[in-house]
């Protein structure tokens, strides 16, 4: 991993001393890893439902899958149980009436972790539907449906996949997710910013965010309860497993690495403020013991793997990272831009990628990934403005993983971003500059959820852009989300989007289909 600085007061701070710092006040971190007490209580009077957060499953695998909830009588208000350790019972069935049990048991729910579980179920069928539900306090959850993954050396026919990202609450409704439990899916990618950290809006939202900017752990996790108390979004949750990964509003707004966006902040505090979105994070999806966090670290990239079809290399943009060239924005690339020690994923991240598609037997490997690759002038006309909060502000970083592409032309890669609020295909080559470069990969970008209010399908300077840019095979402005049909042969993606989220009952309209060919580079519309 490269080396992470940090300048405060005129002061080069690096990450053991940061760590220092912040251990100054460890008593303040969210203390994780603790062992757990075997004693719990099997009854207990909540004195409301318990399961007000739905039901929730991810990571499958052939064997298995991660099965969630958490225990939430009073969801906004801390979550309402008593502090005191409480016995979950829970169920996986063949069958929806839950007859056919195929795998029981029980979990202990701890305040430490807000009363959430996290079952790693074991011992089940590959490539199969099952249906689950938890017992607690007296109640019954909400039955959900997850499958497991292929075998490892088996060739499914078909993957069904949906993604999306950015889901600001107070911005409108989460009428996509309403959409996307029609579709007959495997599985469901969120690619971050799956809550947003900032206070409750003094204008006239849609609907409002409870608490102020978020800072203490309580805080996070009375925000992600609010954004799991929408109704649709825990059909979408109950519907199917989900691959999560985190971008940036989960913590604090462009953060990078051990940095800041504001200049002035603390850096044990922010460490501290770190620790707690990691937490809630954690306490809030359906992730393994694995990704459990570490005070303000947290291993989030992992791989999954669906048979010999799909390989999905999840990663994070935000926890390594190296501070956003050129003071952030849409800029032109000054001289930090081309700094090989400049880093999206960190060397140790980009080393475990590398290996994991150079062991590969899947025909399609993902990139799993929160921002866009694709450098895309932002600016029409002759000002020139590239993001530097996406890969192409790490060109160093952007190149080195396009020419790996290029030099393995037989992994059929696919990357999957969000971020950006709009809708975007792009062609990736290794020079955009050169007509004749070919594409080495396919780069499908999906708009909001619900970030940025009620969308347009294109914008003022949209022909200007496509124009100048023309590795950009589409785009377009609405909310919604992006859905993937996987074969052997060829990968369809097709955007959906809604009009409008500022009211209920918006229709979904497909406004685009791209294929992609397995052995062949581009894509073409269907």
């Amino acid at each position: 991993m490269c080396a992470l600085r940090l300048n405060v007061d005129g002061r080069i701070w690096n990450r053991r001393q940061i760590l220092a710092a912040g251990l100054g006040a460890a008593a303040a971190w969210p203390l994780l890893g603790r062992p757990q007490s075997a004693v719990a209580l099997v009854r207990v009077n909540t004195g409301d439902y318990p399961f007000t957060l739905g039901v929730a499953s991810g990571e499958p695998a052939p064997d298995g899958f991660v099965l969630w909830t958490r225990l939430a009588p009073r969801p906004l208000e801390g979550g309402g149980m008593p502090h005191e350790n409480v016995q979950v019972r829970w169920q996986v069935a063949a069958d929806e009436a839950m007859t056919k049990i195929a795998a029981e048991g029980t979990a202990v729910a701890t305040p430490e972790l807000a009363h959430s579980v996290h079952i790693e179920v074991p011992g089940l069928e590959p490539n199969r539907w099952y249906f689950y539900r938890f017992m607690a306090a007296g109640a019954e959850s909400p039955i959900g449906r997850s499958r497991t993954a292929p075998a490892p050396d088996d060739l499914p026919g078909r993957l069904r996949m949906a993604f999306a990202s950015c889901q600001h609450y107070e911005s409108g409704l989460f009428t996509a997710y309403q959409h996307m439990v029609e579709e007959e899916l495997d599985v469901i990618a969120h690619l971050g910013d799956y809550i947003y950290e900032g206070a409750a809006s003094k204008a006239t939202p849609i609907r409002k965010h409870v608490g102020p900017l978020l800072r203490e752990l309580t805080d996070y996790r009375n925000r992600h309860a609010q954004y799991k108390t929408d109704e649709h979004l825990q059909a979408a949750h109950a519907k199917c497993p989900w691959l999560v990964t985190w971008d940036d509003h989960e913590f604090a707004n462009n953060c990078a690495g051990l940095i800041s966006e504001k200049l002035d902040d603390d850096p044990s505090a922010y460490l501290i403020r770190r620790a707690a979105a990691y937490q809630a994070y954690y306490e809030h999806m359906p992730l393994r013991k694995a990704q459990l966090p570490h005070g303000p670290d947290m291993l989030l990239y992992r791989h999954v793997k669906f048979g010999r079809l799909a390989d999905f290399a999840v990663l994070d943009t935000r926890q390594y990272r190296t501070d956003q060239p050129c003071g952030d924005g849409n800029k032109p690339p000054c001289d930090a831009v081309y700094d090989p020690q400049s880093t999206l994923l960190g060397d140790a991240q980009e080393q475990w990628l590398y290996r994991k598609l150079d062991a590969s037997t899947a025909t399609w490997n993902v990139l799993t990934q929160q921002i866009m690759i694709g450098r895309v002038d932002r600016k029409p006309g002759e000002e020139i403005g590239y993001s530097m909060d996406q890969w192409p502000g790490y060109e160093a970083n952007r190149q080195r993983l396009l020419k790996y592409f290029a030099e393995h032309p037989k992994l059929n890669p696919v990357a999957i971003a969000g971020d950006i609020h709009c809708n975007w295909a792009n062609d990736l080559k290794v020079d955009n500059n050169d007509e004749k470069s070919p594409v080495v990969a396919a780069e499908f970008v999906g708009t909001s959820i619900s970030s940025g209010g009620d969308g347009t399908e294109q914008r003022k300077e949209t022909p200007d852009l496509l124009r100048e840019n023309p590795f950009v095979r589409f785009f377009n402005n609405e909310r919604g989300y992006v859905a993937c049909d996987i074969t052997p042969q060829q990968w369809a993606t097709h955007y959906r989007t809604v009009p409008y989220i500022s009211k209920p009952g918006a229709p979904l309209v497909t406004r685009r289909s791209m294929v992609v060919e397995a052995g062949r580079r581009g894509m073409h519309q269907a």
